[in-house]
């Protein structure tokens, strides 16, 4: 640093090395004493130059600094350090190995001048020395660490090859012995005991409640005797105990010293120290995933504690020996699975037979819908041969008797007869009681039953006459758990079919009944078909008739007010579309100031205001029952009457107008706070008038024509912001609902005579 900043003509300097997003000050020269004060309180430096340079990998240099903390008086760093530090330019030179940015020199001067192309190459040059320099010491530190290192790890290695050779010849002998552990324990306990300078070693055997001595070495014959005879049992005040609980290494420094033989005799630990002059243990933890299997121990005869390594070195010993016995196990299994093996694949073979013979039956099923002759040759033919059985018959059954239906290899003579006379069984024959109880019938040998002997049944006796049978297995068909038909096997000796074989007679005897079943279904299928194809052709007129009223009424509900569309739906014919005379209510309802407030304010504003109001009327329209007219714009006509009938319409018009006015006075309140002048009047009129259909196809109006219209729609007009005017028929109507105030006579358009209106303060008992 100090070449560089004499050589630059600067006046101090800097050596900053790279931590993180900020760079560390390591060395400085010159610096002035408050700067050396601020860089020994904050070492970590993030300034502008700094970050700027780690960011380009170029040098970077400012040519005054109070330019840039004038124009940055928010970077109160830069201020700080411009003021305890007096530098008016300064350049930062990046140090870099591999490309990367390690650090930086940092030169300074108190006065405005900047640094030249020869000074800033000169900056370069120390930058790659001080890299070169720092990497030097780095790596003469790691060679003399790697020197120390190298001289323990050569006495760790010499110690290792003696343990690993030791660990190889352990491995080999549990190679060469699989299944025999003697020969394996007899070893590792042998290089155990050596390697670790003990006297003689034992392994144990864990069974819940004590350790069993299982392996020696070197044992003093009277200590092994002891030990085989009485296993080390689990007692709290023994050091194995902690071992068991906690599954972790006990190492007993003295066992003449322990409380358990100095002061409570403990036999166990009596015999230790007597019959085998033991004084110093260690006692090693034998696991299988996190399980205790038992313990390794070495012993010696003086009081000396085992080393760290000779421990680490007997942990490696019980892990072979859990190895040793969990390849014995493994050992016995793979030769009792080889065992089970050859028996099974004996057993899969004759399960493949078997599923081949079931595929190539469920093969003719779906080869043959509805022919059953097939299935049952196949089925039998299969069976047959599969359960070496002599010959096979299905048949069916008809109430009491069954009738021959299929055969395969049966006696001639014997199928003849069957054929000829359906099967009646005797009731208590096995036949017979497979029938009444729908249960499976095996009989070992038919001339040894009491039907034959006896002569009680005489297809019993025709069946070992003419057929030779003398084993039968018969399964009966069965089909939602009623018995349909009969699937039976016969042998001509005597010899009892498998549970195997019974097992897939039963599979046959299913697939009888599915295949029936199939036939049955195929044929009213086939009959249906022709149904299926009448009533589709019936379908498709309905569902085109009735896509057609559908798009009827949804043409309706577009083009005509809800009540009217509902009324047709559920009417079924659009009678009261027609054009007819009936009495009713008609009231019209406007803004006051409307226009002007169209001329004046934005069309957005228009359109909201016209939102909020269509809202609130609409939920009463629809509470009181009245028929959206039309409405355009503000303008709004609602008839009462019709098409829902009501039992007043003057007075449900006049109720639903005073909530109309409470209801549009709140958004005229809200809309007066805006600067819109704008009031809300009524006018409601009662009378005859000729109501239905107006317009062309695709667009439909439901309109009322008549003068109580025009009489409510005048009267409308007249109205005052915040008044419902009703004509002298309304009054009539309404009269003692309503309390009401003449407000004089109107010369209304197209009316001959000035009419009376009267505005409606409020209904009778409201507080308004």
């Amino acid at each position: 640093m100090t070449n560089a900043t004499k050589l630059c003509q600067a006046n101090f300097g800097a050596l900053f090395l790279s931590e993180a997003d900020a760079f560390r000050i390591v060395a400085q020269h010159n610096a002035p004493p408050a700067y050396a004060e601020l860089r020994r309180r904050e070492p970590l430096a993030r300034g502008r130059p700094l970050l700027r340079m780690a960011e380009t990998k170029q040098f970077h240099q400012e040519v005054d600094v109070r330019d840039y903390v004038a124009s940055n008086p928010a970077d109160k760093d830069a201020a700080a350090f411009a003021k305890v530090s007096g530098v008016r330019t300064l350049i930062c030179v990046p140090m870099l190995r591999d490309g990367e940015v390690v650090g930086a020199i940092v030169i300074y001067r108190q006065e405005v001048r900047a640094f030249n192309d020869r000074e800033v190459e000169l900056l370069k040059n120390f930058a790659a020395q001080a890299v070169i320099a720092i990497e030097n010491a780095r790596l003469l530190n790691d060679l003399r660490q790697r020197t120390s290192d190298l001289t323990e790890r050569t006495a760790d290695l010499t110690e290792a090859l003696e343990q690993q050779t030791a660990t190889s010849e352990v491995l080999q002998v549990i190679s060469r012995s699989p299944g025999d552990l003697q020969p394996v324990f007899a070893t590792m306990l042998e290089n155990a005991a050596r390697l670790c300078d003990a006297n003689f070693g034992n392994i144990f055997r864990w069974d819940g409640e004590a350790l069993h001595l299982i392996g020696f070495h070197n044992t003093p014959p009277a200590f092994a005797e002891y030990r085989q005879r009485r296993p080390l049992p689990l007692k709290p005040n023994l050091p194995f105990a902690r071992m068991v609980a906690e599954k972790a290494v006990v190492h007993c420094a003295d066992a003449a010293a322990l409380p358990a033989y100095t002061e409570q005799h403990d036999p166990e630990v009596s015999a230790a120290v007597e019959l085998g002059g033991i004084r110093t243990f260690l006692a090693v933890p034998m696991l299988k995933e996190d399980q205790l299997i038992g313990a390794l121990i070495v012993y010696r005869q003086e009081v000396r504690s085992f080393t760290d390594k000779q421990i680490e070195l007997v942990k490696n010993f019980a892990a072979q020996a859990v190895i040793a016995i969990e390849n014995a196990r493994l050992l016995n299994e793979l030769r009792q699975r080889t065992t089970d093996l050859t028996e099974r694949t004996a057993d899969l073979m004759e399960a493949l037979e078997q599923q081949t013979a079931t595929s190539a039956v469920l093969q003719v099923i779906s080869g043959s819908p509805g022919d059953l002759q097939p299935v049952f040759t196949s089925m039998l033919e299969n069976a047959v041969r599969i359960c070496d059985a002599k010959f096979g018959n299905i048949y069916r059954r008809d109430g009491e008797a069954l009738h021959l239906i299929a055969t395969h290899n049966t006696p001639p003579a014997y199928a003849e007869e069957r054929r000829r006379s359906p099967y009646r069984p005797y009731p208590h024959s096995p036949i017979g009681r497979m029938m009444a109880e729908k249960t499976m019938a095996h009989i070992n040998d038919i001339t040894a039953e009491q039907v034959y002997i006896a002569k009680l049944d005489p297809v019993a006796v025709s069946a070992v006459a003419l057929g030779g049978i003398r084993t039968i297995l018969g399964v009966p068909l069965l089909n939602k758990g009623e018995m349909t038909g009969a699937f039976f096997l016969s042998r001509q000796e005597v010899r009892p079919f498998t549970e195997k074989q019974i097992e897939l007679v039963q599979n046959f005897a299913a697939q009888a009944v599915i295949a029936i079943e199939n036939a049955r279904l195929l044929n009213e299928l086939r009959e249906r078909t022709d149904e299926v194809e009448k009533l589709n052709q019936q379908l498709e007129q309905r569902v085109a008739d009735q896509v057609g009223e559908i798009e009827r009424m949804g043409r309706l509900r577009r083009f005509l007010p809800p009540q009217v569309a509902d009324l047709i739906v559920a009417s079924g014919n659009e009678k009261q579309l027609e054009s007819h005379r009936r009495e009713i209510a008609a009231l019209f309802c406007d803004l006051r100031g409307f226009t002007g407030f169209t001329e004046s304010a934005d069309a957005e504003d228009v359109m909201a205001l016209l939102r909020d109001y269509h809202a609130a009327i609409g939920e009463i329209i629809i509470k009181y029952n009245g028929t959206l007219e039309r409405y355009a714009g503000d303008g709004v006509m609602v008839v009462f009457n019709d098409p829902v009938p009501v039992e007043n319409p003057a007075l449900q018009a006049v109720l639903m107008a005073l909530e109309l006015r409470d209801a549009i006075g709140k958004l005229t309140d809200k809309w007066r706070r805006f600067g819109h002048d704008i009031g809300f009047g009524i006018g409601i009129a009662h009378g005859f008038a000729t109501l239905g259909t107006i317009g062309f196809e695709g667009r439909f109006d439901y309109a009322a024509i008549g003068t109580v219209s025009n009489v409510a729609s005048r009267l409308c007009d007249e109205a005052k912001a915040g008044q419902i005017l009703i004509s002298p028929r309304v009054l009539a109507a309404v009269e003692n609902a309503v309390n009401v105030e003449p407000v004089g006579e109107f010369e209304l358009k197209g009316i001959r005579r000035p009419l009376a209106a009267y505005n409606v303060v409020a209904a009778v008992g409201s507080s308004g």
